[in-house]
């Protein structure tokens, strides 16, 4: 499965295995991110395909805040926040 990230001129996908928890994924873009994971902001690629932006994706409550727990979901939108 893949997740990607999205930021304003690329979006990229990255590959994760099923059952992956989303600091495990995070260590797929850099080791840093997964030692230091605090949460991860996520939305699914359709909504972007829907709302044509993160900010309407905040606006419209589409955007979830989740923890070291979360197991990802093939096709989410992560930003990642991480303090090393």
């Amino acid at each position: 499965q893949s997740f990607y990230t999205a930021g304003d001129k690329e979006i990229r996908a990255w590959p994760v295995k099923a059952g992956a928890t989303a600091p495990q994924a995070a260590g797929v873009i850099h080791s840093d991110f997964e030692r230091g994971f605090i949460r991860a902001e996520i939305y699914n690629v359709d909504d972007l395909v829907t709302y044509k932006s993160e900010a309407e994706i905040r606006a419209k409550g589409k955007l979830r805040v989740e923890g070291k727990e979360y197991i990802m979901q093939d096709r989410d939108v992560c930003h990642f926040l991480f303090n090393v």
